[in-house]
């Protein structure tokens, strides 16, 4: 499988995809070896059907997840085997059904206060100040700080773009404190015991849990949900969706939209037609 996979990541860096992406599709296939314990060029287009319908029905896979292995496979047999375009398929993605749980601003002072150190404390902060998604803060450098223009760099983040976003007054204060404390190298957050690399996700969303669990916050959202009351936020603060959508990076403004549903300024300012009602003439 080893000489599969290097012709596929040659064909892969050949057209510029990310390394993200890249490393996602090649799990992706190794998954499908692993599966049939045997090379992913030696099955037919059925058996490779039958395996997304497995993680779809047995192993209750994330429909994203599913998306991205299709993809990888119509990549890896049309592209690097040249086999003809074959039409492996997923059921469309549903919309969802309910809307995230925001942060309130209070919540996420809470939150803040109740982190364990130095570290996890800017690490929340940054993640909610900046709007990032967790990928996005764990691979941030030290010099993607941009104090004189107060910008944070967010190098190749999802879709390979690279694009600013908000540096707070307030959040650059904790940096430079968490600077002096730490010295990063190169990673703003590394790995404790590896400093050559940085922390991972998974580091991150522990200490995002642990600190909302201390904080007696019992809404259903990961660290992801900062990102979220970022935008909301801004929202209900008065800051356009256009400017909303380029700090974080959408690619479709209707992807942005959804902040409509989530922002409470206008909803709990709008009054009810029961107060519209003219009030009754006294008997």
């Amino acid at each position: 499988m080893g000489a599969l996979r290097e012709r596929m990541d040659k064909d892969m860096v050949l057209r510029g995809m990310a390394a993200r992406t890249r490393e996602s599709y090649l799990a992706a296939l190794v998954g499908l070896a692993k599966h049939y314990h045997k090379g992913p060029d030696q099955l037919t287009e059925q058996e490779v059907q039958d395996y997304l319908f497995h993680l779809i029905n047995e192993r209750k896979l994330a429909w994203s997840t599913c998306n991205i292995a299709t993809n990888a496979f119509k990549f890896f047999y049309h592209v690097s085997l040249k086999q003809r375009a074959l039409e492996f398929c997923i059921p469309r993605r549903r919309p969802p059904s309910k809307l995230p749980e925001i942060l309130s601003r209070e919540e996420v002072t809470r939150l803040i206060e109740h982190t364990l150190n130095l570290k996890h404390r800017v690490l929340l902060m940054t993640t909610y100040a900046a709007g990032l998604r967790v990928s996005e803060l764990v691979h941030l450098k030290a010099t993607d700080i941009d104090s004189e223009r107060m910008a944070l760099r967010v190098e190749q983040g999802k879709g390979a773009k690279d694009r600013y976003t908000l540096l707070s007054p307030k959040l650059l204060a904790e940096l430079r404190n968490y600077w002096r404390a730490y010295r990063p190298r190169t990673w703003l957050f590394p790995m404790a015991r590896t400093p050559d690399s940085p922390i991972n996700p998974e580091q991150a969303q522990k200490a995002y849990y642990a600190a909302k669990r201390r904080a007696g916050i019992t809404k259903r959202c990961g660290i992801h949900g900062l990102r979220h009351a970022f935008a909301t936020h801004l929202l209900e603060s008065g800051v356009d969706l256009h400017t909303i959508q380029r700090l974080l990076g959408h690619g479709h403004l209707s992807t942005t939209l959804v902040y409509f549903h989530l922002a409470q300024k206008d909803l709990t300012a709008t009054r009810s037609p029961l107060d519209l009602l003219p009030a009754p003439e006294p008997a």
